[in-house]
């Protein structure tokens, strides 16, 4: 069993290397016009999955990281969607 667990370790530290290449994206949600809060917590629920309660303590504590290590079609279409429904977003 002491193999593969030394040999296991390896991949992690390569994959860390490999982050500086920017193939993954945050999109953070930097504020939202108070007027369109309620399409921008329905927005990220639809985004990421999340409940009512934690999509709305997402965006009422903006800014915050909506979606990581995502591709940067996949950021560039959440931004949209969050800009669309009244949010400012960022992709880091």
């Amino acid at each position: 069993g002491a193999v593969p667990a030394a040999g296991a370790t390896p991949p992690p530290a390569a994959e860390e290397a490999a982050a500086p290449e920017k193939t993954a994206f945050s999109v953070k949600l930097e504020k939202f016009d108070p007027a369109s809060k309620i399409k921008v917590i329905k927005e990220v629920r639809a985004l990421t999955g999340l409940g009512l309660k934690e999509a709305k303590e997402l965006v009422e504590n903006a800014p915050k990281e909506i979606k990581a290590d995502v591709k940067k079609e996949e950021a560039e279409e959440l931004k949209e969607k969050l800009e669309a429904a009244g949010g400012t977003v960022v992709i880091e």
